[in-house]
Formats: structure tokens, C-alpha cells, sequence
């Protein structure tokens, strides 16, 4: 599968669509879902063009994955969650639904289902607020 630039991914990157940025540097991009599994879901890009594991460039994944191992602890903080879960779908057979690689962030809470995948959009409001949670954590690590 060849790389869309029109994925809303890369409209995201390039300004084009508003997101609740929580983390930007040279290589990464994060930015809470605005579906989310549970409060703080956050979604980590790399800033390279790929669609998903099978062809990304080794290098722009080790920067992926170095904004991965950074945010994980400090969105665990922010929730106050119990745990995190991590995940990352290649294709649309294994439930990949935007086509530029990205890993899920998702807060975990002892005794809450996580919400379906793509279930419902959050209000701004608490995505805002849940950025903001994120971004001081961020600040105090």
C-alpha cells in the first residue's frame, strides 16, 4: 500500500486539522484521540511518511519508539491510571483504520472496560483538559 498524503494523519502534521497536540520534537508527533478507549488515550506519529510496520524505515521507528518509551510513563502519571496498554495494528485486517503508522497510548483503570474502538468523540472540553494534564506532567518529569 502506497503512502496517502491526505491520511488525517499527515493533515495533522501539516496544520491542517486541529488535534490536541500534547508532544512535538524533530521526529514525533502526540496528540490525544479524539475517540478514546479511556481518558488520556494518546496517539504517538512519526513525523516520516510510512503507513504502518511492514515499511517504515528502521531508524524513523527507533524515533518512534523513543517517543513511545518517553510518553507512556508520563500519560500513566497524568491519568493517575493503573496501567498502560500499548498497541499498533498493520493493515486493515488487524484493525489499522488510519493509514500512517501510530501507536495507542491507553491509560488503564482497575475495574473500567475500555470503550470501543472508534466508538465515540470525546467533548473538546475534556480533551482539552486531559492535554493539559499531560503537558504538566510533561513539564514536571
Amino acid at each position: 500500500m502506497a503512502y496517502d498524503d491526505n491520511n488525517i494523519f499527515a493533515k495533522i502534521l501539516r496544520g491542517e486539522m486541529p488535534c490536541n497536540k500534547v508532544y512535538e520534537d524533530d521526529k514525533v508527533f502526540a496528540f490525544l484521540d479524539i475517540m478514546p478507549r479511556s481518558a488520556g488515550h494518546t496517539l504517538v506519529i512519526p513525523k516520516a511518511k510510512a503507513v504502518n510496520m511492514l515499511d517504515i524505515e528502521p531508524d524513523d521507528l527507533c524515533d518512534l519508539m523513543r517517543g513511545v518509551r518517553m510518553l507512556a510513563p508520563v500519560v500513566k502519571r497524568a491519568m493517575s491510571a493503573d496501567g498502560l496498554l500499548i498497541q499498533q495494528f498493520n493493515e486493515a485486517a488487524a484493525g489499522q483504520m488510519v493509514f500512517h503508522i501510530h501507536f495507542h497510548i491507553v491509560p488503564r483503570f482497575e475495574g473500567q472496560p475500555l470503550k470501543p474502538c472508534a466508538s465515540k468523540m470525546e467533548d473538546a472540553e475534556i480533551l482539552a483538559a486531559n492535554a493539559a494534564k499531560i503537558i504538566a506532567a510533561m513539564e514536571t518529569a
